[in-house]
């Protein structure tokens, strides 16, 4: 088993700037003495490949140079092989995508260097990893927020504007709210089922999502329970008065806001397809049932 780390790295995040980034990312890694191979991806998804041929040549511990996608893909890499258990892998990121949402909740810098030398503390914490599996049978798992509605609309419009760097999400979000259709969903949690008109329904183990939004007040990934909300039949003019509340989390005490916790949920929509998105990536449409793996990866966080 191999103590080094072993680097996959996205070349087309960060707006295109990946040629200089790396050249820094090496002679960072290089000062700090720490020990690494790295590959870069090729294609999408790749990632889960890469990964998994990793584990089976004895690494343990990988870090991710990209943004959410390129973790997203880790991950899945990581919870689809069969040669450990989960939990004895540990990812590291240093980011260098357009939405960065997972660092933010452990207070990782988008800076190279500073992410760096948290690497190097190596303060780990085991975090929990959510499983999808839609109508058709697909599987996906996701470390930070999931949904369906129209932040899985917003997810698929994104893929069209993402060029535009950190606009791109202002941009997908006002696209959604003018043309995106409410569906009447049918929810089951903890035995209770709730049938609503619905805007979305966010799935989170952690915090931030849509590039800094926040959906939950979720504070341990690491709990063993998925925080839930559900937005019921928001409108645009109820989102642009609340538009500071879905960036400090209070936009779930909202009266057309309900929140609940639970380890499983099964969303059915009942006139319509939406798109499901898992860590802003798109993995399916139409129902999902969405459940909890506690404990199952390890991360590198930053130090209180």
């Amino acid at each position: 088993m191999s103590k080094s780390w072993f680097i996959i790295a996205n070349p087309i995040a960060g707006n295109q700037k990946f040629s200089k980034q790396w050249k820094e990312i090496q002679q960072l890694l290089n000062s700090k003495n720490i020990d690494y191979s790295f590959v870069f991806t090729q294609f999408s998804k790749h990632e889960i490949e890469l990964v998994q041929n990793a584990i089976q040549q004895g690494f343990r511990n990988i870090i991710s140079v990209g943004g959410d996608g390129t973790l997203h893909n880790i991950v899945n890499g990581v919870m689809m092989q069969r040669y450990v258990k989960s939990s004895d892998i540990t990812i590291a990121v240093l980011p260098i995508g357009t939405g960065n949402d997972w660092i933010k909740t452990y207070k990782i810098p988008n800076n190279i260097k500073k992410a760096i030398d948290i690497i190097s503390e190596r303060k780990t914490i085991l975090q929990d990893i959510g499983k999808i599996k839609t109508a058709a049978g697909k599987i996906s798992y996701f470390n930070n927020v999931a949904g369906l509605g129209y932040d899985g609309y917003i997810a698929k419009k994104l893929q069209e504007v993402k060029r535009l760097g950190t606009l791109s999400y202002l941009i997908a979000g006002i696209y959604g709210l003018l043309f995106y259709k409410k569906s009447t969903f049918k929810i089951t949690i903890n035995q209770t089922i709730i049938k609503t008109t619905c805007l979305m329904t966010i799935v989170s183990i952690c915090k931030f999502s849509g590039g800094g939004m926040q959906f939950s007040k979720k504070g341990d990934p690491s709990d063993g329970l998925f925080d839930i909300t559900i937005a019921k039949n928001l409108t645009l003019f109820d989102l642009i008065l609340n538009i500071k509340k879905l960036y400090n989390g209070k936009i779930v005490d909202h009266p057309k806001v309900a929140t609940y916790k639970t380890n499983e949920i099964t969303v059915v929509p009942q006139n319509s397809e939406p798109f499901i998105q898992a860590d802003g990536e798109l993995v399916g449409l139409g129902t999902a049932t969405f459940s909890l793996i506690e404990k199952g990866i390890h991360f590198v966080i930053a130090s209180d």
